[in-house]
């Protein structure tokens, strides 16, 4: 089975097109280094019917929508290996640039897949 990077974050709207930027640099470096899929997906249909709302949850502020996204591996010790590469990429660039969003109020975690 294989292992997912997940994560959530607030951006402001405003900031869209520059984090847009950097998700596709993001793309370009993980699947460089072995990432098998890559996916960065900005909030659209936000209301839930059922279920914890993402706006609630995240405590959306006025003109913030929600960014969710994943990134596919063969393993968790894949996903370690791609991200030790990606890392050592991204300091030898000088690290990453400002970020469009507050890295405080990122959610992120490592998943097993149960399903497939």
């Amino acid at each position: 089975m294989s292992y997912v990077d997940g994560y959530i974050l607030p951006v402001p709207k405003k900031n869209l097109r520059a984090y847009k930027r950097m998700a596709e640099m993001g793309r370009k470096i993980w699947t460089k280094h072995g990432a098998l899929d890559y996916k960065e997906c900005a909030g659209d249909d936000l209301v839930a019917k059922w279920g914890t709302p993402f706006a609630k949850m995240m405590k959306l502020k006025p003109g913030e929508t929600v960014v969710f996204a994943y990134i596919v591996y063969k393993s968790r010790a894949h996903r370690d290996a791609v991200n030790k590469k990606v890392m050592k990429d991204m300091n030898a660039a000088g690290g990453p640039p400002d970020m469009p969003f507050d890295m405080k109020r990122m959610v992120y975690g490592g998943f097993k897949t149960l399903v497939e």
